[in-house]
């Protein structure tokens, strides 16, 4: 360590043998901190393939959820997503979590504060006439009182107390970026469940539509039967597919019940709170999706930001751990009072006041600290992987949901083309079968075209809708800068 500005006082011959002494024993109180360590490498934008982004994102932005399913344009989701955020037990969690991690940061504040206590005691014993208490007072029974101040301060001499500090505020804050984290992971899976449910009752309406082709057809063919022109055969073929449908209906029902319980519970309410939620998928609107998104999108994510701070916790963790290699320095200082005999506890002569400066000496602490110094290394460590791991997930998550959105849409165009084409084979294969021109096989098989490329469109639209949903979660929170923000619970 090198000093400036200091200047040289001119001291006696004996305060500068005692300075000489001291030195000499911080010195050698020092111990040695073993060899360096070289810890592992956070990756960057650039090791992943990504642009490097044009700005470092700000932390600030993890410490709130972008209200991105409003884009859906829904009210009744919004209204599920706030009733989530507003009860989840896991957000509950989250929040106890950041209010104990908020906690240890205020205490840690405190660690250079002069601390001042307070006491008093009263006590009435008899003393042994074989102790090491003399006459008068051995044999007999006295009152002793005490009453005393005292304060105490631990001057921050080698940056100690300001690096836990500063590893407490980095927990913090990485609670913070969870409790935010949460809250965005809940949104996305009351968001995913609600298309889920209106594709289920979509599918349910192209089932009931299927069932109530194969009874107008179920007519038809009893119609031809008692005219003559189709056999028995044709008649049980028809009445054969009615089953299945109901069978289709009946599996629907079910799912769709299951789908409700979900979302209730999502939102923190009882099971069967939502039986009578209908949401439609032609109700939500499809957000389009810009062609080049930003890498700074993936560095507002609340669970990257979390991560990234925990590592500058775990940085400051080892200033902590070195830190335990100096001396380090407790002054305090008591007053107060203290009698044998109430009477006298007030009087002049029963004051007391002692000063008592502290140093301790790493002397002997070596193997120790240094174990203590190469698991807080590991830990920053373990801090780094689970941030590039983070990072890596975050990548992937995008990428895939970026690669589902952009294939989805080409599904569509290529979709839509079918399903038209199979409702003309439909509709012709129906007009010869009433005309007497065709026969009832290929109006099943026509059908059956038909109704996979209903359920198809059905599903389709809400693996887009899903999609999208699942971008913006892997985005922390949307793709665009100008989606309204629900800020954080005031503390």
């Amino acid at each position: 360590m090198t000093f400036s500005n200091l200047r040289t006082p001119v001291v006696r011959p004996a305060l500068g043998a005692a300075t000489a002494l001291v030195a000499a024993l911080v010195l050698a109180g020092c111990a040695s901190q073993g060899p360096a360590h070289t810890p592992l490498t956070p990756l960057a934008a650039t090791d992943l393939g990504l642009d490097a982004p044009a700005a470092a994102p700000a932390d600030a932005a993890a410490l709130t959820t972008p209200t991105w399913w409003t884009a859906l344009g829904d009210a009744q989701l919004d209204q599920l997503v706030a009733q989530a955020l507003a009860g989840h037990p896991s957000l509950a969690a989250s929040q106890a979590r950041l209010d104990k991690a908020l906690a240890l940061a205020a205490a840690s504040s405190t660690a250079t504060d002069v601390h001042g206590t307070l006491s008093a005691d009263a006590t009435r014993q008899r003393y042994t006439a074989h102790g090491m208490v003399p006459a008068p007072i051995a044999g007999h029974t006295y009152n002793s009182g005490n009453l005393q101040a005292g304060l105490s301060w631990s001057p921050d001499l080698f940056g100690k107390h300001a690096a836990e500090l500063q590893a407490a505020l980095g927990q913090a804050r990485a609670a913070q970026a969870d409790r935010a984290a949460a809250a965005t992971q809940l949104a996305a899976q009351v968001a995913r469940n609600y298309v889920a449910l209106a594709r289920l009752l979509a599918q349910r309406e192209v089932a009931a539509r299927t069932l109530a082709q194969r009874q107008s057809l179920l007519e038809l063919s009893a119609q031809r039967t008692q005219a003559g022109l189709d056999s028995q055969v044709e008649l049980t073929q028809a009445q054969a597919a009615m089953p299945d449908a109901r069978t289709q209906l009946e599996m629907l029902d079910e799912q769709i019940t299951l789908a409700r319980r979900t979302l209730a519970v999502l939102c923190a309410q009882a099971p069967d709170a939502q039986q009578a939620l209908t949401p439609r998928l032609s109700a939500l609107h499809m957000q389009a999706v810009p062609d080049v998104l930003g890498a700074d999108l993936l560095g507002r994510r609340p669970d990257v930001v979390a991560a990234r701070w925990r590592v500058e916790a775990a940085t400051h963790g080892i200033d902590v751990a070195k830190a335990d290699f100096y001396p380090d320095v407790n002054l305090s200082a008591f007053i107060g009072l203290n009698a044998l005999g109430l009477d006298q506890l007030f009087q002049a002569s029963s004051r007391q006041i002692g000063v008592t400066p502290a140093l301790r000496l790493p002397i002997f602490d070596g193997p120790r600290l240094r174990a203590q110094l190469r698991g807080t290394q590991a830990d920053l460590d373990a801090a780094i992987a689970q941030y590039n791991g983070t990072v890596l997930d975050a990548v992937k998550q995008a990428g895939d949901a970026i690669t589902s959105v952009q294939s989805l849409q080409r599904q569509h165009v290529l979709q839509q083309e079918a399903l038209a084409k199979a409702e003309r084979a439909y509709d012709f294969a129906v007009q010869r079968y009433q005309a007497g021109l065709g026969n009832q096989i290929s109006v099943l098989n026509a059908e059956s075209q038909l109704i996979t490329q209903r359920r198809l469109a059905v599903d389709l639209q809400a693996r887009a809708l899903d999609t999208r949903i699942a971008l913006a979660a892997a985005l922390g929170g949307g793709w665009s800068d100008d989606t309204p923000q629900l800020q954080p619970r005031p503390h």
